[in-house]
């Protein structure tokens, strides 16, 4: 138990590292540039005395170490802005304001993030059972004509874009076969049942891609499980096929499968851009390119923040998936 103990404890130590690393990377990306930083923030139709309350704002007088400092502050303990006629507080974590809307960013954030996780999570279970199944499937068939086949179609998943896979879904199940109405997102908490059957076409689409991927992986790291020494020894004593596939083997073949699930859980929270244009649902991917294209700094700034926290999380918690799976890490 401590050395577990002492595994989490590092684990949690570089979290935190990299999550104020990333924080330093953005600020310097977004708010340390060559040209007007007050105009850039506040956008192409801001007034001349705009600009100047935005540039008070972001303390652009300060040294950048103070700058930076501020910036922190608002993460951690909040922030104070400037309306013109009177002072309002964004409570920790502040992820600034939009100049847009006027809205806090947080509350944007709040807005669409479940809409992105319902897409993320759903399509995680169905590219898992997929991926893996067909993995597993396609190294115990090696050699026979389905495990050609199963290749063939995740060679053709890899290469089809997601917008043209859900295209087809729309076209076939949505207007052909009238099976399921067009996706619209219906909240989990108004409408389970619809919420899952208006998601079940994106998830398809999302899923689909990533399941080939997994797929891939999971067969070439059951491949070299089995040629292993142990699964020789559990051969030469007569343990049978399936036994050895399913208690063994995938055991030892999943490290990489769940480290490849956690960098694409955490990517896809803000990179599932496609996927949710294309079926409507307003989440944080085209929030974050509706921002881009109306240059709010601000929206831009918080949604790649809460993207990269995601993706640290996801990975910190594949981490000691992978530390349960293999005792050996926490020794390492």
């Amino acid at each position: 138990m401590n050395g577990f103990g002492g595994f989490l404890l590092r684990r949690a130590v570089g979290t935190v590292v990299t999550l104020l690393a990333i924080s330093v990377i953005v600020y310097v990306v977004f708010y340390v540039t060559p040209g007007n930083v007050a105009q850039i923030t506040c956008g192409p139709r801001c007034s001349p005395e705009q600009v100047h309350q935005v540039a008070e704002q972001l303390k652009l007088g300060d040294p950048l170490y103070l700058r930076y400092w501020h910036f922190l502050e608002g993460l951690f303990v909040g922030q104070d802005f400037s309306t013109g006629t009177s002072v309002a507080h964004c409570a920790a974590p502040c992820l600034g304001q939009s100049y847009q809307t006027d809205q806090p960013v947080l509350d944007i954030v709040l807005t669409k993030l479940p809409v992105s996780l319902s897409l993320v999570l759903g399509a995680m279970v169905v590219w898992l059972v997929l991926g893996v199944g067909t993995g597993v499937l396609s190294a115990w068939r090696r050699g026979r004509f389905s495990e050609r086949a199963l290749t063939a179609v995740t060679l053709a998943g890899t290469a089809t874009p997601v917008f043209v896979i859900g295209l087809v879904l729309m076209i076939v199940v949505c207007g052909e076969l009238r099976l399921l109405p067009f996706p619209e997102y219906v909240n989990l908490t108004d409408d389970p049942e619809q919420w899952a059957w208006n998601l079940l076409l994106p998830w398809l689409s999302l899923a689909l891609i990533e399941a080939a991927a997994f797929a891939r992986l999971t067969r070439a790291s059951m491949l070299e499980t089995l040629a292993e020494d142990h699964i020789r020894t559990f051969r030469a004593y007569g343990v049978g096929e399936r036994a050895i596939v399913a208690r063994h083997a995938l055991r030892g073949a999943l490290a990489p499968v769940i480290a490849l699930n956690a960098n694409n859980v955490g990517s896809a929270v803000g990179g599932a851009v496609l996927t949710e244009t294309l079926f409507g649902l307003p989440g944080i991917g085209q929030e974050l390119v509706h921002a881009v294209k109306v240059v709010d700094l601000p929206v831009v700034v918080g949604m790649v923040l809460v993207i990269g926290f995601f993706v640290v999380l996801a990975n910190a918690v594949a981490d000691v998936l992978y530390a349960v799976a293999d005792r050996r890490v926490v020794l390492a």
